[in-house]
């Protein structure tokens, strides 16, 4: 008689990927740009506008056609692990930006995740982000910068939702350090794709405008932090 076939093995249960972390390298080169307030004149960053204190420059990408930004700025009368913990802390920040729709932290597979909406004006449709991100104190020769990194990731338990665009290509470092005095001396650099058809009107203000006025509207958050906590 023919033996009987055994039965197909049960369909085995397709893992998602685990989540990208931050090197070492990479909290280092943002403590980095702190001693480099500028990047050298000719080379490919291109000064994009000086306001409040505040100096903006920004790297054509061929690939997206899109701009990323590297910011040097100050925030005065605001300590470094201040304006760290301001930064960090989502529910805070629900309170004192303006552009928050929805914002909170999950935990999928054991890794924390960052959901971010944001409002964007009428009639386009907010955004929302999908992103891990991580705050390093560093101690560099002696002195202690705060570091934060952040990246945008795929969670399939996290799915698009209807009417909002999902940036999927998202990347942000900030590095923060005391300016001898009250305040902090502060880089960023920023990229995000927006995707969808964002009109150049609202790119230019993003970058010009909308930068410096977050910042001061965390100097602000800064000084109120201590009566909300």
């Amino acid at each position: 008689m023919p033996r009987a076939r055994p039965p197909p093995p049960p369909p085995r249960r397709m893992e998602a990927p685990p989540l990208p972390g931050f090197s070492e390298e990479q909290f280092r080169a943002a403590c980095r740009e702190l001693d480099q307030p500028a990047p050298a004149a000719g080379g490919p960053w291109q000064l994009l506008v000086e306001s409040m204190g505040v100096r903006i420059y920004r790297l054509y990408d061929e690939q997206s056609g899109l701009y990323e930004y590297k910011i040097f700025g100050g925030l005065a009368d605001c300590p470094p692990k201040l304006c760290a913990d301001v930064y960090m802390d989502l529910d805070f920040r629900k309170q004192w930006d303006q552009y928050v729709k929805e914002l909170h932290e999950k935990i999928y597979d054991g890794e924390k995740v960052i959901y971010w909406e944001v409002k964007y004006p009428f009639p386009l449709s907010n955004r929302d982000y999908v992103y891990i991100r991580e705050c390093r104190e560093m101690d560099v020769d002696g002195r202690k910068i705060w570091v934060v990194l952040a990246q945008s990731v795929s969670v399939p338990q996290c799915p698009e939702k209807p009417g909002i665009v999902r940036v999927k290509n998202y990347k942000q470092s900030l590095a923060i350090e005391s300016d001898g005095k009250t305040g902090s001396k502060v880089y960023m650099y920023y990229f995000d794709n927006p995707g969808g058809m964002i009109p150049s009107w609202l790119v230019n203000w993003a970058a010009k405008s909308g930068v410096p006025t977050f910042l001061k509207d965390m100097q602000k958050a800064c000084c109120n932090y201590s009566k909300n906590t």
